[in-house]
Formats: C-alpha cells, structure tokens, sequence
C-alpha cells in the first residue's frame, strides 16, 4: 500500500509539474526529438486509445483483431493507433501482408511508473476487463486474421455467443 501512495504521488507530481517527470527521464527541455510527455498524455486521453492500449499491453495484435474485439471500424482503429503511435505509445511490425501492433518497450523503459499505474489502473476497471475476456476468448478459438477478413461477422457471433455463456455461468 505504501509503495502505491508513493507511486501515485510521483505519478500526481508528474501531472502536476510535467518539468519534475522530464527531468528524471532525461528531458531537460521541451520540444526537440525527445517525446512531449504531453503528446503521451493526449494520446492517452481517449476511452477507445485506452481500451486499445489495454489489449496491447497483454499481447500483440493487428488492426483487424482491435476493431474486431472492441467493435469499431477499421478506420476508427487506424486512427487511434497512429495517435498512439506517434505519441511513442506503441510501435508497429508489418509480417507479411498483416501490421502488428504492441506496446513499445522503448515507452515502457522511459515511462516506467506511468506504465505501471496505468496496468494497475486497468485491472481495476469493468469495462476494460470485459475487453480482456474477449480477447482470451478471442484467442482460444484459434481464428485467424484471414477468417477475420474473409467472415468478420462469424468471428463476432463466436464471441458474443462465448461471451454470454459465460456470464450466465456467474
């Protein structure tokens, strides 16, 4: 408990006082090539960039696989993992015609304590952990991302199906 009131704290400090956080990760000024913190915590300022920095944490996915889970365009997920992206949130892969996406361990090394009072944070939250169970359940099926793009909807009736077996077994 008295690590996470210190960790909080510093996290609350940094918020505070964006000057204190850049000067213990190295950033002795603003702008330049280093990441604003503030661009870190815009990106982070969305619920749909949340939900997906929330599933990337836990494991490597494409584009097809984020809006599938979370029931979003493909657009509408294109666009908040660039912002994630270019905010330094999260990097890229492309493995043959699919691009995979995960947290970037470069953001985790620099951003250590916001990293771990975000997964923290998360594991708190119903919303994001209904996400996780979708995604084990997701990954269970052993669909792929060509079924995703050949049958997205048979993909969806298998969650929505497992989701609500599920809960009618609590």
């Amino acid at each position: 408990m008295q690590n996470q009131r210190i960790r909080n704290n510093i996290l609350i400090d940094t918020i505070i006082n964006p000057n204190y956080y850049m000067s213990i990760n190295g950033y002795s000024h603003i702008g330049g090539d280093k990441l604003d913190l503030i661009e870190i915590f815009k990106a982070l300022g969305d619920e749909n960039r949340i939900r997906i920095l929330n599933l990337l944490i836990r494991q490597e996915l494409c584009v097809c696989e984020i809006e599938t889970l979370l029931d979003m365009t493909q657009s509408n997920a294109s666009r908040h993992l660039n912002k994630l992206k270019s905010a330094g949130v999260i990097t890229s892969e492309k493995k043959s015609q699919w691009v995979y996406y995960r947290v970037d361990n470069k953001f985790i090394e620099e951003n250590n304590l916001l990293y771990e009072f975000i997964k923290d944070k998360m594991d708190e939250n119903t919303q994001l952990l209904k996400d996780v169970e979708r995604l084990k359940k997701y990954k269970n099926s052993n669909f792929t991302c060509e079924q995703l793009r050949e049958d997205k909807s048979q993909v969806l009736k298998y969650l929505q199906g497992h989701c609500e077996k599920t809960k009618n077994e609590n």
